[in-house]
């Protein structure tokens, strides 16, 4: 029977750090997982290496013993005995392998495995043990108008139709999770979850930061000099802004409670920000420029 590079794989590194291992045997179970390949023998094979290799790096104890014997795994097993042996004198009440056993891998192990990890008590072990099963990724694409309020869509998920209520504020990445909605479990194990994340687009004028809202309004340069009244958009409807005399170019005004609602806190919202930019007037008639150069006269004056 040949070695097997476990961390081929996973297709990581042996530097890979725990939470690496994790995600590399997630992402390779999803892509080649049973449920996703019906039918699919090739893929029940991958599946199969992926789960032994993380019941293996995965482990600290089995990733230790797997790093230090490697190639030359046919030794491990003298070396074991040996330790074993010894223990037995101090009185040691551990099983085979110091507890390498009760994996949760679901399926066959390979006969490199059983035979480093324990032969055929593995297998047994591994047969009767109950494991989770499989979490199920998917996104969920919305734009910004779509989560402003709390809406309900149906969702449908590997042939199942799925009722979620989406509340208002679910931000750009966010993720949540379905319990039991994932793979079924092995050997009356729990269902695995499903995971969505959100993918939010936002197709408005207003730019999001956080819970605040951001948009410039353009106002004319009679209204910034003389004051007056405009109206502007916000996110749920219009609204009427005083413009005092003299305003200038950049000026921003704050609309309390404008902004965008806060995840999970019903009437929380955050505030809209407005932004003026002086609109400088053009294709002036003769009578306008004269006008400007009395006025500018005046000025000087």
């Amino acid at each position: 029977m040949a070695f097997i590079d476990y961390y081929k794989v996973l297709e990581i590194n042996k530097s890979a750090t725990e939470a690496e291992v994790k995600k590399a045997f997630r992402k390779l179970a999803r892509k080649y997982h049973p449920d996703l390949n019906p039918n699919n023998k090739e893929a029940e094979q991958k599946f199969k290496e992926i789960n032994e290799a993380n019941e293996v790096l995965s482990n600290p104890e089995n990733r230790k013993k797997y790093d230090q014997y490697g190639e030359n795994w046919k030794h491990s097993e003298e070396f074991e005995k040996s330790r074993q042996q010894q223990q037995s004198r101090r009185g040691s009440q551990q099983g085979d392998f110091g507890g390498f056993g009760g994996f949760s891998g679901g399926g066959d192990y390979s006969d490199f495995f059983e035979s480093m990890f324990g032969g055929s008590g593995a297998r047994g072990r591994s047969r009767s043990a109950q494991s989770k099963g499989e979490d199920f990724n998917t996104q969920l694409q919305l734009n910004l108008r779509e989560v402003y309020k709390t809406d309900k869509r149906t969702l449908t998920i590997n042939g199942k139709n799925i009722r979620l209520t989406i509340p208002a504020g679910v931000e750009n990445g966010q993720q949540i999770k379905i319990s039991g909605l994932g793979g079924e479990g092995r050997n009356g194990g729990p269902k695995g979850d499903l995971y969505i994340t959100f993918t939010i687009e936002n197709n408005t004028n207003f730019k999001l930061d956080k819970h605040n809202l951001y948009a410039t309004v353009d106002i004319d340069l009679y209204t910034a000099i003389l004051g007056g009244e405009i109206t502007v958009d916000t996110f749920d409807g219009k609204v009427k802004l005083k413009v005092a005399p003299g305003t200038q170019n950049g000026t921003k005004v704050k609309l309390k409670g404008k902004g965008f609602p806060v995840y999970k806190k019903e009437g929380s919202f955050g505030d809209l920000y407005i932004e003026y930019q002086i609109k400088i007037p053009s294709n002036l008639t003769e009578k306008e420029i004269e006008l400007f150069e009395e006025l500018s006269k005046l000025k000087k004056d």
